[in-house]
């Protein structure tokens, strides 16, 4: 299932987010496609916001991962930017959060392709114009 929305603005793509946000139950694992720059962090933003985290959200890229804890879900944000194989990929952490309840929100999936399970959600960010982003998700299904 494929949805497709037109974001205009950052609010707009938290907003997008906070709705897919309502759809979570946890042990979800959200894949973000998308170049440098697009929004996938402001869309994790607005994750964190909707599950009930309250501090600041920022780019995992120097720490690989960022908590997001004590919202009515965990959130657990990765960036796979400089994941090139398996054994830099256990070193995350990244298969005990999988199993943790909690839900993985993934920037740079295309690195782990392989590690990511059938059922992942995957978010796909791109650039229409300078203020304008394509955002689509599609449930289980390879980009």
């Amino acid at each position: 299932m494929n949805n497709v929305f037109i974001s205009n603005s950052p609010k707009n793509t938290r907003e997008i987010a906070s709705q897919l946000a309502s759809t979570l139950n946890g042990g979800e694992v959200i894949a973000f496609y998308g170049d440098l720059g697009q929004g996938k962090t402001c869309f994790v933003t607005g994750l964190a916001e909707s599950l009930g985290f309250s501090g600041e959200v920022s780019s995992p890229t120097f720490a690989i991962i960022n908590e997001y804890l004590g919202g009515r879900l965990d959130l657990y944000h990765f960036d796979m930017y400089r994941v090139t194989d398996w054994n830099d990929l256990y070193s995350t952490g990244y298969f005990e959060y999988m199993e943790s309840g909690g839900v993985l929100a993934v920037e740079w999936s295309e690195n782990i392709e392989t590690a990511l399970p059938d059922d992942a959600i995957r978010v796909t960010i791109r650039r229409v114009d300078e203020t304008t982003r394509e955002i689509t998700i599609n449930r289980g299904e390879s980009v």
